[in-house]
């Protein structure tokens, strides 16, 4: 399945406007809309909603890689600093907002 990454002004690998280094490519899922977003902050502009925070016990994809499509559970996640499909790596700062994505 393709997904879509939303967002303000999203380029081909899901950087925004407001992330948008090299290493910024992860899109998280919003549990409220089901859907794929480039950052918190695109969502909390766009979405009309608050944004629906996946368990981290949730084996179902929570992040998805901008670069290649995969996605991953937080677990996969959680345990990576690069895509296991693709090898990009991550921005390891991500890690520092976990508490906006996962519950």
């Amino acid at each position: 399945m393709i997904h879509q990454v939303r967002g303000h002004t999203v380029d081909e690998q899901g950087r925004c406007t407001h992330w948008h280094s090299e290493l910024d490519v992860v899109a998280n899922r919003c549990t409220v809309c089901d859907e794929f977003w480039a950052c918190h902050s695109c969502h909390e502009e766009l979405a009309g909603h608050v944004f629906g925070r996946v368990l981290k016990s949730d084996l179902r994809p929570a992040v998805l890689c901008g670069c290649c499509g995969g996605t991953l559970s937080y677990r996969q996640y959680a345990a990576v600093t690069a895509c296991p499909h693709c090898a990009h790596p991550f921005n390891p700062g991500c890690k520092l907002h976990e508490e906006l994505y996962f519950a």
